[in-house]
């Protein structure tokens, strides 16, 4: 079933066309990355998919509503969620608190209820804490459960910003390379990870330079090179794609 479908879409900031013309379909429960070389235009495309940027033209439908140049928090209401290249992890709170702010969506916010510190709010809380808590486990941070943010590795910071993500509840995940600067056990982790987020009905976008962990995750790869779509298909027919080929080594 497509749950996400891109037709023409396209962004120009002044005489630049960051992103031209780009047109795919993501299937429900998918991992669906995005390649192509610095420069291409992928993050600019994650960012006018995520409600970052409005598109000049195009259009970008969520199983079948228009949602092109809705904002963010709008997008996450409808089950969209992301992670950026940079840590966006508030280092003052502690690992279980960054999680928790993930599930903002899902509170009451009353504040008169808040003020009065209303039970059902008290209730509230605590369920969201061990939900927290379940999430990262379910991403192999158990051990950090206790811990301060500012204590924890690059690696598992990384993935306590998917963790973060997850506790929005979303449909949809869009992770802008999330094994940037880990080491190769570090990226084997969120290697298991993606995979077990789509094995469990999360479809995941990925954009990532780690050419092995593409190929040995991806359902679908998008190839975008100067902003325009170069190819589209399976691990096996992007590598053997001689413009792919081509736009990665070279034509000599």
């Amino acid at each position: 079933m497509t749950l996400l479908q891109v037709d023409q879409l396209s962004i120009h900031f002044g005489g630049v066309k960051a992103v031209q013309n780009v047109s795919f379909t993501i299937d429900a429960g998918i991992v669906y990355s995005v390649i192509g070389p610095n420069g291409a235009g992928k993050t600019t495309l994650f960012n006018l998919i995520t409600g970052v940027y409005k598109p000049t033209t195009g259009t970008i439908r969520l199983d079948g509503e228009a949602i092109e140049g809705r904002s963010p928090n709008e997008l996450a209401e409808r089950g969209v969620a992301r992670t950026f290249q940079n840590l966006q992890i508030c280092m003052n709170m502690s690992a279980l608190e960054n999680v928790m702010v993930g599930a903002h969506l899902q509170l009451d916010r009353n504040p008169l209820k808040a003020a009065l510190r209303w039970p059902t709010l008290r209730q509230r809380d605590a369920q969201l804490r061990q939900e927290a808590a379940e999430l990262m486990k379910f991403v192999g941070l158990g051990e950090y459960v206790n811990a301060r943010a500012d204590a924890m590795s690059y690696g598992a910071l990384k993935r306590l910003e998917i963790s973060r993500a997850l506790a929005m509840k979303p449909r949809l995940v869009f992770l802008d390379e999330p094994a940037a600067g880990l080491n190769p056990t570090e990226t084997q982790a969120v290697d298991e990870l993606v995979r077990k987020m789509a094995d469990s009905g999360v479809t995941v976008v990925l954009v990532e330079h780690d050419m092995k962990m593409v190929m040995n995750l991806s359902d679908r790869i998008l190839v975008l090179d100067y902003g325009k779509k170069l190819a589209e298909g399976t691990g096996e027919e992007i590598r053997r794609n001689p413009d792919v080929i081509a736009a990665y080594l070279g034509t000599h």
